[in-house]
């Protein structure tokens, strides 16, 4: 995923992993947001008799500035508690899972939401219920009825999913993670010495027929906006108490103190490419108003300069630019202060000077019409896709691989020609390399995949 066991501590604690975050406003519901926060990444739908799930010792929460200073104004938090019907049963189920009242599902998850503004936090729903993890289709035989009803209407317009999704996120972690080697471009890699030749080829999908926990909320706008200001900045954080102590008397762990922020994520990738390993866990336990401290990792970032590396004789123009040290104002607008007026025709998600990794929707800009969509965002004509939040079908992989190879900077020096490889690098992949189906509406990822049908 795009935060996807990202740094070294995170990589421990899946659990606590926040892997994506989405923010557009509802093609079908246009005068709401939705907000989704996914967790616990590359889950096997088949991974029993102990299946994926939220943890009860875990704050997930979902933040939302409205006025650009890096700092929540909004936050809304989501705790699970998680009950076993017969403790000397080893299996999730004992039989088909009809309902989400059926007695045949033996462990079962809840929730409750609260919203905290400023020094206000109230609890608006209790004991909402999760679906079961989509096992088979003798456990979970209309596993669509089930999750239908785990969509919970709240009240006052606001809309609630806590459970296990299809992984609508697309990358070729194989390649990219093999030295950069992007197979579209791996006749023109530069092999490192090594007498390996393949022709070019479509991306791999890693995460394809893997599962994922998402936690959606749909919110009416006027909530989320201040009057004049439609553009918020958008991020998730999960947080475990100060001191865990396992109790080997009584076998379980003991949790006490206040919560500590243990994974973020704002925009796609940052956490995961741009930050150096010995800043990553750092970062994740601070809050964007806190990013100046990484700036440099964006407007310099080691990509950049390795991409002409890798790829001899493709990125002229961006060698250019790595050797002169320039700043990349155009990565510094997408990823930490919006893009101000002036730079996109009709187009601004600008929330003033404060460096900050959030995802910025400008919620003033319609949803793209059915059929209209492009996957590449405001890079592909679509205002309505990311950077402008970020939508569940976004390529955000090809955007910011575009983005740092000098696609953007053109933007901002006019006399800048970015090279020809700029606009056409990828990992390879499209909407099209994703099994699961998207939904139109609420909560618009796809149902999980089964353990029992998946073809891994």
């Amino acid at each position: 995923m795009s935060s996807h066991r990202e740094a070294p501590e995170i990589s421990k604690d899946p659990v606590a992993d926040s892997t994506d975050v989405y923010a557009f406003v509802s093609p079908d519901q246009p005068n709401t947001v939705t907000l989704i926060a996914n967790y616990i990444p590359l889950q096997l739908p088949a991974g029993g008799p102990n299946f994926y799930e939220f943890g009860d010792d875990v704050l997930y929460e979902i933040h939302v500035d409205n006025n650009g200073d890096g700092e929540a104004d909004i936050s809304y938090q989501f705790r699970f508690t998680t009950q076993v019907l017969d403790e000397n049963v080893f299996l999730y189920n004992t039989g088909p899972i009809t309902s989400l009242s059926s007695a045949n599902w033996n462990r079962r998850q809840s929730y409750s939401v609260s919203v905290v503004s400023g020094n206000t936090q109230r609890t608006i729903a209790n004991g909402l219920t999760c679906p079961p993890c989509n096992i088979g289709p003798l456990s979970t035989p209309n596993y669509a009825n089930l999750a239908a009803e785990a969509v919970h209407p709240i009240g006052n317009g606001l809309t609630v999913f806590a459970g296990q999704r299809a992984e609508g996120f697309y990358v070729d972690l194989g390649a990219i993670f093999d030295l950069g080697n992007l197979r579209p471009f791996e006749q023109l890699h530069n092999h490192f010495g090594l007498h390996i030749f393949s022709p070019a080829t479509a991306g791999v999908n890693t995460t394809n027929h893997l599962n994922v926990h998402s936690i959606a909320i749909q919110v009416p706008m006027n909530d989320l906006v201040l009057n004049g200001h439609p553009t918020i900045g958008v991020w998730t954080t999960a947080s475990r108490q100060r001191a865990q102590v396992w109790d080997a008397d009584n076998g379980q762990e003991v949790n006490s103190g206040p919560y500590r922020q243990v994974s973020r994520l704002g925009n796609p990738l940052v956490n995961e490419v741009l930050n150096g390993l010995g800043q990553k866990d750092q970062w994740n336990t601070l809050p964007p108003s806190q990013d100046k401290l990484f700036a440099g990792n964006v407007t310099q970032p080691a990509l950049a300069s390795l991409l002409p590396t890798l790829y001899p004789g493709v990125f002229p123009n961006l060698a250019k630019l790595v050797a002169a040290k320039t700043a990349r104002a155009d990565l510094e607008a997408i990823l930490l202060t919006g893009i101000p007026a002036g730079i996109v025709d009709n187009f601004t998600n600008y929330t003033g000077p404060v460096l900050a990794d959030m995802l910025r929707l400008n919620t003033s800009i319609p949803p793209a019409p059915h059929g209209k969509t492009n996957t590449l965002g405001v890079v592909g004509g679509d205002l309505a896709g990311y950077p402008n939040g970020r939508r569940v079908t976004d390529d955000v992989v090809t955007i910011e691989l575009r983005a740092i190879a000098g696609l953007t900077y053109a933007l901002v020096d006019k006399n800048y020609t970015p090279d020809s490889a700029a606009s056409a690098v990828t990992d390879g992949l499209t909407p099209a390399s994703v099994s699961a189906r998207y939904l139109s509406e609420f909560p618009y990822l796809g149902m999980p995949y089964d353990g029992f049908g998946n073809p891994s």
